[in-house]
């Protein structure tokens, strides 16, 4: 249950680091108020996971969900470059990802 809620929680991270660009500095008090929910549930979420998974793994899990997730936003809602060797790295974040899984022992 624990790599679920890091899941959510990644992808909360995903939420707020998007809705960041929507508050344009913190002056949009609607996507302000919901990048800050979307902060303190990730957060949350991810702490909450820390309760059985070992730290490195599950902050470096949280990060690149939430690190593949915003780029892959980026590309489709801000039209920012897809190119080839972008998309590969983005793939290398997801192959780290599923190695820290696989090699975890929880």
């Amino acid at each position: 249950m624990a790599w679920v809620i890091l899941l959510i929680a990644g992808l909360f991270e995903v939420g707020w680091a998007v809705g960041l660009k929507y508050t344009e500095g913190f002056s949009r008090p609607l996507p302000t108020v919901l990048t800050l929910a979307a902060m303190a549930v990730s957060l949350g979420l991810l702490g909450v996971s820390l309760r059985t998974l070992p730290l490195g793994t599950a902050y470096a899990i949280w990060t690149g969900v939430g690190t593949v997730g915003t780029a892959i936003l980026g590309i489709y809602l801000f039209r920012e470059a897809a190119d080839p060797l972008r998309l590969a790295c983005i793939g290398l974040i997801v192959l780290g990802i599923a190695g820290l899984k696989l090699t975890s022992p929880h």
